[in-house]
């Protein structure tokens, strides 16, 4: 992703800091939602008709942020943050996420068999959004055919990498390992 900086709202050092470890999955989660109610913020975005549009954000207490477009039937694919808890809330259209309500090994695997049961789906629109904790495995997807999205989302720590898998049925596959300097 471009480095593209554009500082959001102010956010007081130390507020809802997880102690000694930055923000909390909360305070990540309310640095998202205000910042998706900045109407100027959003309309700052440009939106592209055939691929997602970033602006990297100032993130509360060390955190990584990203205001990110999403045209109507893009996704990200499934992908985890590296260790990092996370938030996202959507500030225009509506997003669809699923998830995996399971922790999954971090290293030594290629493909797993997801057991039944451990499919989450949520839709977010406007205002809505949610957090999450270092373990995360999801997708989003703008499930819209006309529509663009845009969301604002935010991590800590800064995304050390990213795994993307590939899912046919239970199948989960890691299929590539990405660093920052892939997406910065």
């Amino acid at each position: 992703m471009p480095d593209v900086h554009t500082p959001a709202r102010p956010h007081t050092p130390g507020e809802g800091a997880a102690p000694g470890h930055g923000p909390s999955a909360a305070a990540l989660l309310d640095f998202a939602l205000r910042t998706a109610a900045d109407t100027a913020l959003i309309a700052s975005l440009p939106l592209d008709p055939e691929g997602r549009t970033w602006i990297r954000l100032d993130g509360p207490d060390g955190s990584e942020a990203w205001l990110i477009g999403w045209p109507p039937g893009t996704g990200t694919g499934w992908h985890d943050h590296g260790g990092s808890r996370g938030a996202f809330a959507t500030a225009a259209g509506e997003l669809t996420e699923q998830s995996l309500a399971v922790q999954l090994p971090t290293e030594g695997w290629k493909t797993l068999e997801l057991a039944d049961g451990v499919d989450r789906r949520r839709r977010l629109g406007d205002g809505h959004g949610r957090a999450f904790g270092p373990h995360h495995v999801h997708q989003v997807l703008n499930l819209s055919a006309a529509t663009h999205a845009v969301s604002v989302h935010a991590y800590y720590p800064p995304l050390p990498l990213m795994r993307r898998y590939s899912r046919t049925g239970p199948v989960l596959r890691l299929e590539e390992v990405e660093r920052p300097e892939e997406w910065q």
